[in-house]
Order: C-alpha cells, then structure tokens, then sequence
C-alpha cells in the first residue's frame, strides 16, 4: 500500500482477511500465488491473467475488470470483504465484465504498466489497483480502493460498475477511443532520450535535497506517512565518505537509530513493519516484506562498518533472527511476506497490555519491561501498546539506577518469554511464494552482514539460498524465473530478478570466495544484457524477449520501495567489469547513465541507489586481490580487517595458489602471487596498484 493510497491506515477496519470457505471454488483455486487462492472462494468468476480470459471478453462483448493486490495488502483484504465476497457485487461483475485477478508480485510487468495509467488518469496510485480494459487490454478506467458504496466522497463500487457497463452498451466508440489515446501516451512514456553523462554535482545536488527534507527531530524525509527507504541511507554513506560532510553521516545515525528503537522494528520479534503511519516511527503498518529486511540490513550494516557502533550490528542480527526463524524454507529459500492483520485486526499479533506483560514477567520485571518499552495503560495504539523505545540504555540505567548490563540481561530475559507466550497466538498469514528477485536481495544482505560481523551462519544461509534458486529457478539454457511455490517453478524472470540475483552472487562471491557464484553471475549479467537491453535508447526494459509482450514496454529507474532494476543492473555491470577486466561493461555503463541522465537530473534524490552506482563510476575505486588460502589465519586476518570497513567502492577477489579457476574469469590476477609463503594484498586505486604487501599495518594503511 502507497502512502497517499490511504491515509486513515491507522484506523484499520476490523475485517477478516481470509475468505470463508463457501460453496464451489472458482477457477482461481487452481493457482499457486496465495494471493489468487485467496479469492478462490468469492462468488465474482475471476479469471487468472491469460487468453482464455480475453477470448471470452472478445466473444461476448465484455469489458474486462483487471484487480491488482497481493497477499499481504491491508486495503485488498477490506476490499475483498465489502465487495468480491457480496452477492450483489458478484451479479454485476459476472454479468457485465470479464474480471480478472492479478498477483503484483508474480507479474510485476502488468502492475508496471496498469499502475503507471493510474498515476497518470488520477494522480496517485496503490493497491488494490483496479482498472477497466477493453478486450484488447487497453485501460479506459482506473482507480484504487473503491467502497461497495459511496463513503468518505470516494464513489461506490456499484455505482461505478453499472456507470462503466452503461457506457460500454451505450457508447463504446468514445470508450475505445478514450482506451487507444491513453494507451499511446504510456507507449511515449517508455521512450528515453539520451542525455549527458553525470558528474560529482549530481551527487552533491541529490545530498543537498535529501538535507532539506530531513526530519532533524524524528529522523527520516518529509512528515507521515515515514518509508524506510534503506537506499537513501546508503547514499548518504557514500556521500559523506566522499566529502567528509559530517551532517550526511548525522542524519543516516538519526535515522536508522530512531527506526530501530521505534514501532516499526519488531522490538521482540526483529525485523522492520513495511512503513510508520505517523512521524515518530511509532505506529507502522505492521505487514512484513522480505525485501524491507534485506534493504535494511544492508544499511544498517554498512552504517556498523562506517561507525563500529554496536547499535546498528545488533539491528542487523535483530533482522536477520527473524528471516532465518520465520521466513526461510526448509529448501532455504526465503518467502515473501507476512501480513498486517491477524484474527481480522491489523496489527493485533504484537501489541501487549500492561496486565498482559506484568501477569508473564512478575511486578519488578514487568514495570521495568513496561517502563522501558513504553507500555501504559492508556496505550499507543487502540488502546493497547506497541513496544517502542524512549531512551537509549544507558540513559534509562541511569534513571532507574541499574547497572546497564544488568538492565540489558533484565530486558533481554524479559524479550524471550514474552516472545515465547507471543508465538502461541494467532499468526498473520504468511506468502510463503519465493521470489527470485527478492531472495536476491537477501543473498546480498546475509553475505554483506556475514562479512561486516565475521559471522558464518549468514554466510551458509545465503549459500543456501542462492543454491535453491539455481537448481529450481534457472533454466537448463541458463535463464531465470521468477516465482516458486509448492514445487512449481513458473514465470520467466523479469529485470529486477536477474539485476537482484547476480548482486546476492557477486556479494556471495566476496562472502565465500566461491568461484561458481561469479561465474554464474557473469552469465546471467550476458542474458540480462541481451534479452532487456534497449539497444536504440539504452539502459534496460523491465520486460524481455522472454516475456510476454504487452501494450507497451515500460523501463524502470525510479528508486521507490525497492531499487529500479537498472540502478542495480548498473551496478552490478560495473563491479563485474572491475572484477573480470571486461572494459565493454564500462561502455554499457556509460549507456545506462546517459539513457538516464536527463530524467535524474532534474529530482537526483529520487534515484539514490543509482546515484550508488555513480559514486562507483566516479571514484576512486579499490580492486583489492588477496594471495592467499582460504580459511589460512593470515588470508582470515586480512579478510576481517576488508570486511569489518565501509569500503563502498571496492571490489575484492581472492587467489588461492592451489585453486586456478578465479584466473578464468579475471586474467589480471595471473601474476598476483602469495610472496613469502604469506598471504598478500595486492590494492590498486583507480588502475594504480600500490606494491604488493603481507605487512596488515600496510595493508589497513592502504584500506583507510
């Protein structure tokens, strides 16, 4: 759900979430996205999208109703209670339309484009996204959470379905036109003009945006609702290790220390709530998305090798505890979602009352639980509380006149049992479909965290995971696809699925020091390039010669709740290129930047995790080789002294004496040998090298 989607968020509707089981399914219990099954049961004769659905539209005259959710959407599961499971509702639709159903998540393609048209026929846009087609899949309508009648000024359902079916029967020659006209204006959408190349201002204007915005009480952007928005907090790092502006690094700190210690991280479940209704970070929408924990942790552990603060380290294992507790597979693939609502009410799994608290940990624990955590007995949230923060230990010790490690292992015992008395209520319903794209994002993260924390068990579950995808999600001709849920493997993978999963594998790389994974990400960057590329206007479609062709092709830059495909793509496409010695990869950089430049220019805060790539492009990088054995004390010591760094312009390789296979992929690196039986760092900034050293006070000295 987008902010301006809704902003009564925090006065949820208490609707169950789930639909009854009642009568005869319709065609919809034969899918595999939990979202489609969860409407298997509505009375409305849904469609999945596909021919035979347009077909029927064709041969009866029918306009087709297109509805775009997905499993964990607060505002689908109302809509779906007030309209897709009535009776009366039901009759029009089937009667008048063709109504199809639409997971986001499994066909991001359709949500580009369909919610690209609702953007720009009403100004905003979110989910539920419901539009009106013709049967040649061209939109005439379009708008997001309709009531089943009027409320609040926003139009009744009904009374738009028989509006729409009376215009269809009465004049569909204005409606067809309407349809071609909007259509053509999303075609001219997806034409990019190249530009000039981007320059250190670029970065310094995005910075200058992001300072003005800036929240100096709370932390964050603007006012509420506050996004987390992880990439704006890793530019801002790169920024502020560019030109040594303390404020940028002032507001990362601010920021990530009021999320964590807020409403919006989980405090005794770990893991960050999709967004905060309000300013503080206190009250959130309290569904939970994959790729929001792999973005956070990717900041807040870059924001630990920056500072060394424990903080942040902490945050990050917090995030990490929870993904590998409740949201990986027994294969080791992560699943997508948990939703906001439990039992009907959003948010009802993780808030607690005094009582409640006082009954599990006793008086003299469950004050200084309920003091800690701001628990009251008027409540933050209904009446009823969501753990949050005030003060910071230290602070609170004092106060209270404990010894902060004694109020630590106070609170830490008090976290467990109400965790433990927590896990026996009802869940949120849970997406338990494993996307290729976001598992690469959370690759990424366990293999960046597992090298900041020199810890293993991040490491091996990033493996794992990587492996599940490349043994159910990639094709014997090397391709991807995108969704996997139980045992089926479908759909051919999209941009962001190919972009995502070779950062997981050349972060997986630099974690293991596993040849297989940067080779394997070397071949999928080759079918990125020549199945999304866009040859006459650069930079890449979101849709390729493997996916299905619709009404227009849309190319993503946009920066929003998830990095753009081609910000990442022009990432990884350096990094490889730095790595491997491939200087075709710089010239395909250089296209994407110039594809995209005039459009960043004009708003660069919008594009931060682009701008990542630019800081990279603009230097100066550090290709670090280390001769040496893996797993040897002195290959592991130099290895923590990279890890433990905020070194956002480096790339890092290893080169074992025994083990040739890296030379077949970087051949530079031939003659960089282990000198005096010790394993050796070989530091070149910006294709200078520095003489090869073992002595680690060099070594740091060339690292800082």
């Amino acid at each position: 759900m987008k902010a301006n989607e809704h902003n009564i968020s925090s006065k949820i509707s208490q609707h169950e979430t789930k639909t009854p089981h009642r009568g005869k399914p319709n065609r919809l219990i034969h899918e595999k996205s939990p979202y489609l099954q969860q409407h298997a049961y509505n009375p409305v004769d849904w469609y999945a999208w596909g021919e035979e659905a347009f077909q029927k539209a064709i041969r009866e005259n029918k306009p087709v109703f297109l509805s775009i959710g997905y499993s964990t959407c607060h505002w689908c599961h109302v809509m779906e209670y007030e309209s897709f499971e009535d009776e009366e509702v039901a009759k029009i639709l089937n009667e008048n339309f063709v109504s199809i159903k639409v997971d986001r998540e499994e066909r991001p393609d359709l949500d580009n484009i369909y919610i690209t048209v609702c953007q720009a026929m009403t100004g905003s846009g979110g989910w539920p996204l419901n539009l009106f087609l013709t049967p040649e899949k061209k939109p005439f309508f379009a708008g997001t959470y309709f009531p089943k009648t009027e409320r609040y000024g926003n139009p009744g359902f009904i009374a738009i379905l028989k509006k729409i079916s009376d215009l269809w029967k009465t004049n569909k020659e204005s409606v067809i036109a309407s349809s071609e006209q909007i259509t053509k204006v999303i075609q001219s959408a997806a034409i990019s003009t190249p530009g000039e190349i981007l320059t250190k201002e670029t970065l310094q204007h995005a910075y200058a945006q992001l300072r003005d915005n800036f929240d100096s009480i709370y932390g964050g952007f603007g006012s509420a609702p506050k996004f987390p928005t992880p990439h704006n907090y890793t530019f801002l790092l790169r920024w502020w290790k560019r030109s040594n502006d303390p404020t940028a690094l002032e507001i990362v700190e601010k920021t990530l220390e009021r999320m964590g210690r807020g409403g919006i991280y989980d405090q005794l479940g770990g893991g960050f709530h999709r967004y905060s209704t309000d300013e503080y970070w206190l009250v959130p929408h309290f569904e939970k998305m994959l790729y929001d924990q792999a973005l956070a942790a990717i900041a807040y552990t870059e924001t630990y090798q920056a500072t060394g603060k424990v903080f942040y380290a902490d945050s990050v294992r917090g995030i990490f505890t929870y993904v590998l507790r409740d949201m990986t597979s027994p294969e080791g693939g992560f699943y997508s979602a948990e939703d906001a609502d439990s039992e009907g009410v959003e948010g009802k799994f993780y808030v607690w009352t005094p009582d409640e608290i006082i009954k599990i940990l006793g008086e003299k624990e469950g004050n200084i639980f309920c003091d800690y955590y701001d628990v009251s007995k008027e409540g933050n949230f209904e009446e009823k509380n969501i753990l949050h923060v005030d003060k910071p230990v230290d602070t609170f010790s004092k106060m209270r006149g404990i010894k902060p490690a004694e109020l630590e292992e106070v609170l830490r015992t008090a976290r467990e049992k109400l965790f433990s008395v927590r896990e026996k209520r009802i869940h949120p319903h849970k997406d338990d479909k494993i996307l290729t794209a976001w598992n690469g994002l959370m690759i990424a993260a366990l293999a960046k965290g597992a090298q900041a924390l020199n810890e293993p068990k991040y490491t091996q579950a990033a493996m794992r995971a990587a492996d599940f995808i490349l043994n159910t999600l990639r094709q014997k001709d090397g391709t991807l696809l995108r969704r996997y849920r139980s045992g089926e493997a479908s759909i051919p993978g999209y941009l962001d699925d190919y972009a995502y999963f070779v950062w997981g594998l050349i972060d997986l790389y630099e974690a293991t020091f596993e040849v297989k994974y940067l080779k394997i990400a070397r071949e999928l960057n080759n079918h990125m390039i020549e199945n999304f590329q866009d040859e006459k206007g650069g930079g890449f479609f979101f849709s390729g010669k493997k996916n299905e062709q619709l009404i227009t092709q849309t190319k993503e830059i946009y920066d929003g709740a998830t990095p753009s495909g081609n910000s990442v793509a022009l990432f990884n496409i350096l990094r490889l290129g730095r790595i491997t010695g491939n200087t075709e990869f710089e010239k395909i950089a250089e296209q994407i930047i110039r594809a995209f430049g005039e459009t960043i220019k004009q708003h660069p805060s919008g594009y931060t995790q682009f701008l990542c790539a630019l800081d990279f492009v603009l230097g100066p990088t550090k290709e670090i080789v280390i001769a040496g054995e893996p797993g040897s004390d002195d290959t592991e010591r130099i290895l923590r002294e990279i890890g433990k760094r905020f070194l956002p312009r480096k790339v890092l390789l290893l080169h074992p004496s025994k083990d040739k296979s890296i030379e077949d992929i970087a051949e530079f690196i031939k003659e960089q040998k282990i000198v005096d039986n010790k394993a050796t760092a070989y530091i070149c900034i910006n294709y200078a090298c520095n003489a090869p050293t073992n002595d680690i006070h060099k070594i740091i000295q060339l690292l800082e």
